[in-house]
């Protein structure tokens, strides 16, 4: 009785692993959506800075064709004007101006033997940094490729109050092989329809793949690193809901990761300790599950969880600062 009471006991503590799911099977959160919803809010709040907010014009950010059939030539395109710097309007006046330093023994402004101007600091060169956060340029995905000729069966579906995908064929009768590598390849883009598709797109064939998703998991390795080690925040939210996503879908997906642990969890190491100390404040953007400190732990954990034996050693390898959420 003793020991079946402290098996209850340790199973109470572990945290609970969440699928998204309610009893019918319906999502209940919308990733994709809610991304759509806060480019809008971003928009009207960077309004009152008297700033232009557009999703589309990142630097890192792979650029839109000019039109649905390719880029126009280049001696079609007109050239920009040469920025002209306008005049000012009033004058500069003549009593704020101040000589900066000496220019010989007698001529300065604070006479021959004192002067009130600032001692003129050598030059020091600034110090290095490292860049370990600085965001990276993001390549264009095989997902914007596929989708752009057509060979995707996708689209949108506007219908209602909330954006939706749909599929042309059904996701059960997909070549899992050579469609859920394309939608993983995706997660890295920033820019509508290609992100909203390819998010929706992938939780619905992780919901639906079942079987199929394990032998899939070599392939999904490297569209994850490359969308980690692009450094960005939101790509780097939305891939760790993904894949969380991921080893809840079936079993032995969680186990088949492990081998990858070296791929996968470098960035995890650098961005643990990435949480946002308020203090007395509220965060009233918890429910969005933006902060990165918290996925990881989060995504940590389901991944020592779902991994087998040998899931917390491999974690602890590459990540020496966790600690188990099972053993302790």
């Amino acid at each position: 009785f003793f020991l079946h009471l402290l098996d209850n006991c340790s199973k109470q503590m572990l945290p609970k692993i969440n699928n998204n799911t309610n009893s019918e099977g319906v999502r209940k959160e919308n990733i994709a959506s809610k991304l759509i919803v806060g480019d809008y809010m971003k928009g009207m709040l960077a309004k009152s800075k008297n700033v232009h907010y557009k999703p589309w014009k990142n630097q890192y950010a792979p650029k839109n064709p000019h039109s649905p059939f390719g880029d126009f030539p280049k001696e079609h395109i007109n050239k920009k004007a040469p920025i002209t710097k306008l005049d000012q309007e009033h004058e500069y006046s003549h009593a704020s101006t101040k000589i900066k330093m000496t220019t010989s023994i007698g001529h300065g402004s604070g006479g021959n033997c004192f002067s009130t101007q600032k001692k003129v600091e050598k030059f020091s060169h600034p110090k290095p940094v490292s860049g370990a956060y600085t965001k990276r340029y993001i390549a264009p995905s095989e997902f914007r490729r596929f989708y752009d000729r057509g060979d995707l069966p996708i689209k949108v579906d506007h219908q209602g109050s909330v954006t939706k995908i749909h599929w042309k064929i059904s996701p059960e009768q997909l070549d899992y092989h050579h469609y859920l590598p394309i939608f993983f390849d995706g997660l890295r883009e920033k820019i509508d329809p290609y992100r909203f598709l390819s998010i929706m797109g992938t939780y619905e064939m992780l919901e639906k793949g079942g079987p199929k998703i394990l032998p899939v998991i070599p392939q999904l390795i490297i569209p994850i690193k490359t969308a980690l080690n692009s450094r960005d925040s939101d790509i780097i939210q939305i891939t760790l809901k993904v894949l969380q996503k991921l080893v809840t879908s079936g079993e032995m997906i969680g186990e088949a990761l492990v081998p990858y642990y070296r791929q996968i969890l470098p960035i995890f190491n650098l961005y643990k300790s990435k949480n946002s100390n308020l203090g007395d404040k509220i965060d009233y953007g918890q429910r969005n599950k933006s902060n990165i400190g918290d996925l990881i732990q989060e995504t940590l954990e389901l991944f020592e969880q779902t991994g087998g034996e040998d899931a917390f050693i491999n974690i602890k390898y590459m990540i020496p600062t966790y600690e188990s959420c099972i053993l302790n």
